[in-house]
């Protein structure tokens, strides 16, 4: 665990731990979650792979807690927005990749106690990101134009502590935000970030976390569901437990 003076960089309520580089802050946080409560945010001190999760105690059943995912991906993305170069987008792609200037660069998953059910309270939830960060092609390494990291972006200067801080900050606001307005101070923004649409297109996110996208006004929304897409998430490479690419 962080010394106090270390901790000053985090908000109320955040309690950080600062795992080795070998650790896992999303499976650290699963195994933990019911041990250190709400508030834990778990983030490995490297600098090729940025990996944070954070501990959350919903108080809405399981199906309506999940969009949880939404607000960590804003989160997410503003304080991406902090360091990177001007001007270039900022992207998801439903429901948690993240993209910058058009490439794959990280995303969120999201866990909650196995055996909960869908109407039933989670005694936890937890919002994991990974973001690829360590230059690669400066090292002679090969990326797919479709995959980036911070280093080869260009990003200014940032270090595992000070990430994990001015995320925990951003997501502070997202929840006081939700409790404040509700999901309608979360969605809307969430849905801005994704990539725009040909034609009079509208998109929505459903009571269970669905994007609804209606092309029209008279036939049904199509419907995009929200949990085939979070295991595993169409980001993240199990194998090498990394983002794609």
């Amino acid at each position: 665990m962080l010394t106090s003076a270390e901790t000053t960089k985090f908000p109320p309520l955040v309690t950080p731990f600062r795992l080795r580089e070998i650790e896992d802050a999303f499976e650290t946080a699963k195994a933990r979650a019911a041990e250190v409560g709400a508030g834990s945010l778990f983030y490995v001190g490297r600098f090729a792979l940025i990996d944070l999760a954070l501990v959350l105690e919903p108080e809405e059943p399981l199906r309506l807690a999940r969009k949880i995912l939404f607000a960590g991906m804003n989160a997410l993305a503003e304080t991406l927005a902090n360091i990177a170069p001007p001007e270039l987008p900022i992207e998801f792609v439903y429901p948690a990749s993240l993209h910058f200037d058009g490439a794959l660069i990280g995303g969120g998953r999201i866990a909650w106690p196995e055996g909960c059910g869908e109407d039933e309270v989670p005694e936890w939830l937890v919002f994991g990101a990974m973001i690829r960060a360590g230059g690669m092609r400066d090292l002679g390494i090969g990326l797919s134009p479709s995959v980036t990291t911070l280093d080869d972006e260009g990003f200014d200067a940032w270090n595992p502590e000070e990430f994990a801080a001015s995320f925990a900050r951003h997501f502070m606001i997202e929840a006081d935000s939700w409790a404040e307005k509700g999901f309608r101070a979360i969605g809307p923004r969430y849905l801005e970030r994704l990539p725009k649409m040909k034609g009079d297109v509208k998109r929505g996110i459903d009571t269970n976390g669905d994007l609804l996208v209606h092309r029209n006004s008279t036939d049904a929304p199509e419907r995009l569901p929200l949990l085939s897409r979070i295991n595993p998430p169409e980001w993240y490479d199990p194998v090498e437990n990394e983002p794609r690419g």
